[in-house]
């Protein structure tokens, strides 16, 4: 017999969808979100001569205190990858919905970078400056992970879709203007561009959580 034809016989054509393993990671994408703002509020306070308003993220990830940051942006990143996990597991499109689970991937990969590489391009001239490079992966893995996940989450409700579109066009409207600002201000505007990226995980954490609590979906 075929190595097919066994797999064939062995499983059954129904795969059920496991409710605890889209809660767990549900909860994980919204422990993300809190450890990443956590961990920025914290850094507010300890790193010496911060200023929230003027000074980015990226200023709290660099320096003595770099650690605090760095565990918020690793969860942050793990939060995105589980709800990949969550959007192959429940695959609630076609094409356009494939191509939202890679670009989650991609984003939680450019997250886990940043934080990673300690390097924010700060006139930094040792080695490979690619942060500003990051950055911008950050901004398009955003953008389309919004719009392509948008139609097959509205197969579960079309408020998500609703949610999905509103965050991709607010989101494109809202993160290039951060190149244009006065470096008084793009602290600031960098927490809000952070909370609207939060707007899109926590959408489809809730959309997975209520997918959880169903114990026969197929």
């Amino acid at each position: 017999m075929s190595p097919t034809a066994e797999t064939d016989h062995q499983l059954s054509a129904k795969v059920a969808e496991q409710p605890f393993l889209l809660l767990g990671l549900s909860l994980l994408a919204v422990f993300g979100c809190v450890a990443l703002a956590g961990s920025i509020l914290v850094a507010d306070f300890v790193v010496p001569d911060h200023d929230w308003i003027a000074d980015t993220i990226s200023d709290l990830g660099a320096g003595r205190y770099e650690f605090i940051v760095d565990i918020g942006l690793y969860t942050f990143s793990a939060a995105l990858i589980g709800l990949a996990v969550s959007a192959a597991h429940v695959h609630l499109g076609t094409w356009d919905w494939s191509v939202g689970i890679i670009a989650l991937v991609v984003l939680g990969l450019l997250v886990f970078l940043i934080g990673a590489r300690n390097e924010y391009g700060d006139n930094d001239s040792e080695g490979w400056v690619i942060h500003v490079y990051l950055v911008y992966g950050v901004g398009i893995a955003m953008t389309v992970a919004c719009f392509a996940l948008a139609r097959g989450a509205a197969r579960a409700s079309p408020r998500y879709r609703t949610i999905l579109n509103g965050t991709g066009i607010v989101w494109v409207v809202s993160a290039p203007v951060f190149f244009f600002l006065p470096t008084d201000i793009d602290g600031l505007y960098e927490r809000y561009l952070g909370a609207l990226s939060c707007v899109l995980i926590l959408s489809l954490a809730h959309l997975f959580y209520q997918r959880s609590k169903l114990r026969d979906v197929n």
